[in-house]
């Protein structure tokens, strides 16, 4: 199947980055007088652009954040008008979209293996998504209505998050609801799409709700192969939704949420050509319903804990019915040891249950325990030190630790210099170990591997920001990561695929971005992204095929004056070997505008891929293409009330 096939990429000469383990082992015994600059109180009070709580989990000061953490805030989300949190995500620098089989998957420095939460509750299951890396689709999350922002931290986090934390991790926290407020968004675009969402906010004493409930139509996909646009037949698209998130403010330091996510979709498995023929294997029913009930507590306090009980499930029919329930208990608190230190311990408790009878299992249980520590030290005016250590018992693979160390030097209110360094540990998923496909011909089988052993390893960041002044920035970071024992599904002579460990996984790259407010009226940002993949045992290919983007730049320009409100994206990808993809490189701009008739109407108009630009969304080879959306008209309003 063409999802499983890679490319090999030439090897690169020369070293990337140096070991930053030695930097991160000085000066952590003792540390001064010099109080915290972390804040205190409900995270609503913090300015976004100044608090980011996904790196540290706790809200902590961006620049006393030793991580590369980018936020999408509330406020670019509305003025975009993006349509789901793919579409938001893609505009990120060092974030990689695509398409894996029938879902959504994103890459963070050229890796697939990203933990994806809804408000620090995570979504990735052990599942899976067929033979890919990724345990989680985007399709499944709420709302872009309901998100309050978006934090994507880019390298490993896998002494908080655990397994699948080696690319990054990305937060979606939603919004409490406030002030009485119905707000209608109805647009209609190109290929017979029509979108219809409501949203309703309020607060009564201390409740509050944000509901959102919306349907999604579109009659078919439009592509372009061969400089010719086509027309893919059966790829009709449906997706309901609906998202309640309640919460109880109990008294000044507490309160209780309770939040549901439901989404019915219906839609084509694969965008996919074989020898210039679309094939259309057979139109796939997918289902999300979770629930999450939590406690937070000391939220008045720069260290906030919570508990939280949630259960996560999903159901798809394709050629076969798969399902997988994933549910858990959570639990984190945290101290002030000092004005100088503070302390975060959590204990996790999940278990996930899978089906796939079709393809050889069914009700397969898998378990994982787990309990982190960090602890944050200021040690002078300048550096602090964050050392964390986290033990992962799995009922398959047993115990694993998985120790960080990060170092952040904030050499003045404008600059900051950080370097982390840690542990991976990543368990198979059910569809790694008992996966088994036979259509009874010799070819084109897949095979899970019960006796596959988990991905080890290490992940290192090296990065810097700096403010010229309060209207230009920039920030640049280098990383190396090495797995031992990567799980990769290769081929043998007949193109029959099995999952199998091999020896090293070893990426490294770059990230650079620099951000310009010109006027009161004009602004824009220009990034470039470089990543390198390679590993042994003859998989090379297998390796560098997920590399969608190995060169990858990114600009934005961004217009306001009175109603009036427009952007230019554009995201240009170069390096691809035309053996895998359609093109040896690609351009695709994206562009938008909106007018504020008044505070409760605003009309907008969109176009992404202006130029119908021909490009893929996942490798291919044996005649298979995976080509990308075309050209994509959209107009719309929303109205208040």
């Amino acid at each position: 199947m063409g999802i499983f096939e890679e490319m090999r990429v030439k090897q690169m000469k020369g070293k990337l980055i140096r070991q930053v383990t030695a930097a991160l082992l000085l000066g952590g015994v003792c540390w001064g007088g010099t109080a915290f600059a972390a804040p205190s109180g409900s995270l609503d009070e913090y300015k976004l652009d100044d608090v980011v709580v996904t790196a540290e989990r706790i809200p902590t000061a961006k620049m006393d954040t030793p991580a590369n953490v980018t936020v999408i805030t509330a406020k670019e989300i509305e003025e975009n008008h993006y349509s789901d949190v793919a579409e938001a995500l893609s505009h990120v620098n060092g974030v990689v979209l695509g398409r894996q089989g029938s879902a959504d998957v994103p890459q963070i420095n050229g890796d697939e293996r990203v933990v994806i939460m809804v408000d620090g509750r995570r979504l990735n299951n052990d599942q899976g998504l067929s033979s890919g890396k990724g345990r989680a689709d985007l399709k499944m999350l709420p709302s872009l209505k309901n998100v309050d922002r978006i934090e994507v931290v880019q390298g490993g986090g896998s002494a908080l998050y655990g397994s699948d934390a080696v690319g990054g991790v990305i937060n979606i926290i939603t919004k409490k609801g406030k002030e009485a407020r119905t707000t209608l968004d109805l647009n209609t675009g190109s290929w017979g799409t029509h979108n219809y969402e409501i949203t309703n906010e309020g607060s009564d004493g201390t409740l509050s709700w944000m509901m959102t409930a919306g349907i999604q139509k579109q009659g078919y996909y439009n592509y372009k192969m061969n400089g010719a646009s086509n027309h893919a037949p059966h790829s009709d698209y449906s997706n309901n939704s609906f998202s309640l998130r309640l919460d109880d403010k109990l008294d000044a330091s507490s309160s209780a949420t309770f939040v549901m996510e439901h989404k019915s979709i219906h839609y084509d498995q694969f965008h996919n050509v074989i020898n210039n023929a679309y094939y259309s294997d057979a139109m796939q029913n997918e289902l999300f319903n979770n629930y999450a009930i939590s406690y937070q507590f000391k939220e008045n306090k720069s260290t906030p804990g919570f508990v939280r009980v949630f259960d996560n499930y999903r159901s798809a029919n394709y050629t076969s019915h798969y399902n997988t329930r994933l549910y858990g208990i959570d639990y984190q608190n945290g101290w002030d040891l000092g004005k100088n230190n503070r302390m975060i311990a959590g204990l996790e408790w999940h278990e996930s249950k899978s089906s796939n009878k079709a393809d050889g299992y069914e009700n397969k249980e898998i378990t994982n325990k787990a309990i982190y520590l960090q602890d944050t030290m200021k040690l002078d005016n300048k550096w602090s030190f964050v050392p964390g250590i986290r033990l992962d018992h799995h009922n398959m693979f047993g115990n694993h630790w998985t120790p960080k160390a990060a170092l952040n030097y904030k050499a003045n209110d404008k600059t900051q210099l950080y370097a982390s360094w840690g542990r991976v540990f990543r368990a198979p998923t059910s569809d790694d170990l008992y996966w088994y496909q036979d259509f009874g011909y010799g070819m084109y089988n897949m095979y899970g591997n019960p006796n596959l052993k988990p991905e080890t390893g290490y992940t290192e960041t090296l990065g810097v920001n700096h403010q010229f002044d309060k209207n230009t920035s920039i920030n640049a970071s280098i990383f190396k990561s090495e797995l031992h024992d990567a799980i990769y599904w290769l081929p043998d002579v007949n193109y029959n695929y099995s999952a199998q460990n091999v020896s090293s996984e070893k990426k490294h790259g770059l990230e650079i971005s620099f951000k310009k407010k010109a006027d009161n009226v004009w602004s824009y940002d220009v990034g470039y992204s470089y990543i390198h993949t390679e590993a042994d045992n003859n998989s090379s290919v297998a390796a560098a095929g997920k590399n969608r983007e190995p060169n990858g730049y990114r600009f934005g320009v961004h217009y306001t004056k009175g109603p009036w409100k427009s952007n230019l994206y554009g995201t240009v990808g170069s390096g691809l070997d035309t053996k895998f993809y359609l093109t040896r490189s690609y351009a695709i701009f994206d562009f938008n505008v909106s007018y504020d008739f008044n505070q409760q109407t605003t009309m907008y108009f969109k176009i992404n891929n202006l130029t119908n630009q021909e490009y893929s969304e996942y490798p291919g080879v044996q005649g298979n293409r995976y080509p990308a959306a075309g050209r994509f008209f959209q107009i719309g309003m929303t109205y208040s009330f």
